[in-house]
């Protein structure tokens, strides 16, 4: 007689636990990248359906009433409720709206990490915090416009986003005399994808999308590239121009230079991001040659200029 031949049950177990230590080890990897690939989906749609509905809008200036008395503190604050129920509302299917100090009732989280991981913050509640350099007038000389320090308020959509809205009635067009980004940003919308559930960390659930300019608006939704986890995600050697723009592509080939408007959003976004106040080249080229030119965004000063190809600026690699 042939004697059968099977496992032994220490065998069963010791091969039972060897696969339950390969799936714990897999497993978390494998749902992050499920998650942030399911959320980056999520961000471009939210992103096409705003940028839908902002370019039926005639001028995104001059909602809603925003008064300070002598010493700058505001006395009457209806700006971002008055866009959201006066504009925005009429051209975007929204379930709820949220006014000032009430963010939370639709869905946001009280705080929120920033794209690095290395700060947590308060989920900002007003114009000023989502960069104090946004209302540093002494960076913009012979403005044709300024910049409000409204208070934030906000909406949930039909889809299950939450989304606060900070608003400067006093926006700017596109021909201003000036060259910083501050008086150009009209709204500027912080997201968090699943309301008040984790990680609520800017990348990841939580994301921007900005508008500029009253008249003919451009909206940006850049999605940056973590350059390694911890850092300021801004390369640490400066690059010319052309170097630049090589980084991103040597980095992954999905992966650009941010254009004037969405480095305009990075800056105006700085706080969320944890970004040092450095300069950093756009993809915006206004000439090419030995003597080219391309614009650069200065995160500290809010200043979108040009200069040479042949200068040396950090870069900040977004996604196509």
């Amino acid at each position: 007689m042939k004697k059968k031949k099977g496992f032994t049950l220490a065998e069963i177990l010791i091969t039972l636990a060897i696969i339950g230590i390969v799936a714990a080890i897999t497993l978390p990897s494998l749902l992050v990248n499920v998650n942030e690939k399911a959320w980056d989906a999520q961000k471009r749609a939210l992103h096409a359906r705003l940028a839908q509905a902002i370019g039926q809008m005639n001028t995104l200036g001059g909602y809603g009433t925003f008064e300070t008395d002598d010493d700058g503190a505001a006395t009457t604050d209806t700006a971002a409720e008055s866009f959201i129920l006066d504009a925005l509302s009429k051209v975007y299917k929204i379930n709820n709206v949220c006014g000032p100090d009430k963010l939370s009732s639709c869905g946001l989280p009280s705080k929120i990490t920033t794209f690095d991981g290395a700060k947590e913050l308060n989920f900002p509640s007003k114009m000023s915090e989502l960069n104090s350099n946004l209302l540093n007038g002494s960076h913009m000389a012979n403005e044709d416009g300024n910049v409000a320090d409204t208070k934030a308020a906000a909406f949930e959509t039909v889809n299950g986003e939450s989304i606060a809205v900070y608003y400067n009635p006093l926006c700017s067009s596109d021909t201003s005399t000036t060259h910083y980004a501050q008086n150009k940003m009209c709204v500027n919308f912080v997201y968090d994808l699943n309301g008040s559930e984790g990680p609520n960390q800017v990348g990841k659930d939580v994301g921007f999308i900005t508008a500029l300019y009253n008249r003919n608006p451009s909206v940006v939704a850049p999605i940056l590239y973590p350059k390694s986890a911890g850092s300021a995600q801004i390369d640490s050697a400066s690059e010319d121009k052309p170097n630049a723009s090589g980084l991103c592509k040597t980095q992954s080939e999905g992966l650009r230079l941010p254009d004037r408007d969405e480095a305009a959003s990075i800056f105006i976004n700085a706080t969320l991001l944890n970004m040092p106040s450095d300069a950093i080249w756009t993809g915006s080229i206004i000439s090419v040659g030995t003597n080219g030119r391309a614009w650069y965004q200065h995160l500290g000063t809010g200043g979108r200029l040009q200069n040479g190809r042949t200068v040396s600026y950090k870069v900040q690699c977004i996604q196509k």
